[in-house]
């Protein structure tokens, strides 16, 4: 019984999602409504197909650009984190600072960063200004909510400040890290998108940001609905990924990925 119970809540989403569309094509075509007003999904689906060569290439930019921001958050965040615990006063002086960058619109900060730098170096630092907060304050959190027995314990035994950090803080805070992944990913597609906005370049090296502002001056609705569906797919696989590389990392000792199991 649990297993069809299971089942029928993973078809939930697909039945609302199929009964959503199924409203929206009759209401379009009940009212006939002008693909430039609302196209219908059977519209936005066929614009798909055939500007998918555009669509793709654009697609391809706005996911490498979405790749090197996440990378630079993961590795700059993690690092960063790792140095706080081991500094306080380092953490007192700069968090405040990451603060600032995590508070300030990115829409705010994307027109001055084109300025003093190339397009594309600006793109993906706006990226990165966005995912970098929630991997260095999830590493930060997990580092320091190690259990202060487990911690007295390796101090007990004279463990070094380098075999605490390895055999007991890392372990310990590695749910918090794929966490704070987990939402640097997606944030790292929004900052790749508001700073391609904000870029408004146009030719072969535009990324679907672009192309949804573009169709929208055009009036070419059908195109920017492909381009909206493309961008939340791609949301959706990149959290999916990242969920699967947690789940895969935890499920063997961690009580969050062993109730999965279940």
């Amino acid at each position: 019984m649990s297993s069809v119970q299971n089942i029928g809540r993973m078809l939930l989403p697909v039945v609302v999602l199929a009964a959503g569309l199924a409203l929206w094509e009759f209401v379009v075509r009940v009212n006939d409504i002008q693909p430039y007003v609302l196209p219908s999904p059977t519209t936005v689906f066929q614009t798909l197909v055939s500007d998918w060569p555009v669509l793709s290439e654009s697609l391809g930019i706005t996911l490498l650009t979405t790749l090197e921001g996440f990378i630079a958050a993961a590795i700059g965040g993690v690092a960063l984190g790792l140095v706080f615990n081991q500094s306080k006063w380092l953490e007192y002086s700069l968090f405040p600072y990451a603060v600032i960058l995590q508070v300030t619109p990115v829409i705010a900060i994307a027109p001055l960063l084109l300025i003093y730098l190339p397009q594309q170096t600006a793109v993906i630092v706006c990226a990165w200004i966005v995912a970098f907060f929630p991997v260095l304050s999830n590493t930060t959190l997990g580092l320091n909510s190690v259990d202060r027995n487990l911690a007295g314990l390796f101090q007990l035994y004279g463990a070094s400040r380098l075999q605490t950090l390895r055999y007991l803080k890392l372990p310990a805070a590695l749910p918090f890290i794929l966490g704070g992944l987990r939402i640097a990913g997606g944030l790292s597609l929004i900052g790749a998108v508001v700073a391609e906005i904000a870029a408004g370049t146009a030719g072969a090296g535009s990324g679907l940001a672009f192309r949804i502002a573009e169709s929208g001056y055009r009036l070419n609705i059908p195109r920017m609905f492909a381009a909206l569906l493309l961008l939340s797919v791609a949301g959706i696989v990149i959290y999916g990924l990242l969920a699967l590389v947690s789940h895969l990392v935890l499920r063997r000792w961690h009580e969050s990925a062993l109730g999965k199991e279940n």
